[in-house]
């Protein structure tokens, strides 16, 4: 299932502040993201453990990762032909880690 999210962005890295979208919760504010073509890294600034997944403009689906308080975890960028990616979101308790 894809999730259309709005996100400004600067450049290819940018620090990520999501909005909700479809049946996806936003990561908090304290989940941050830095794209570029070949890695998207999120980073849990948190105090407590999320599971999150990124959603990509082309309807990609990945699976969730679990992310600890501190954890820097890694996706698939956007890759060379075109694709963006649009925000961070939660995973419901029952979605892959």
């Amino acid at each position: 299932m894809a999730a259309a999210l709005v996100v400004a962005t600067s450049g290819a890295a940018h620090a990520g502040s999501q909005q909700a979208a479809g049946n996806w919760s936003a990561a908090p504010d304290c989940v941050t993201f830095s794209a570029d073509w070949r890695y998207t890294f999120v980073t849990n600034n948190c105090s407590g453990t999320h599971t999150l997944k990124v959603v990509y403009r082309d309807g990609a689906d990945v699976p969730s990762r679990v992310a600890p308080p501190g954890a820097l975890i890694t996706f698939p960028g956007y890759g060379t032909t075109g694709n963006e990616v649009l925000g961070v979101v939660v995973c419901d308790a029952g979605e892959g880690a």
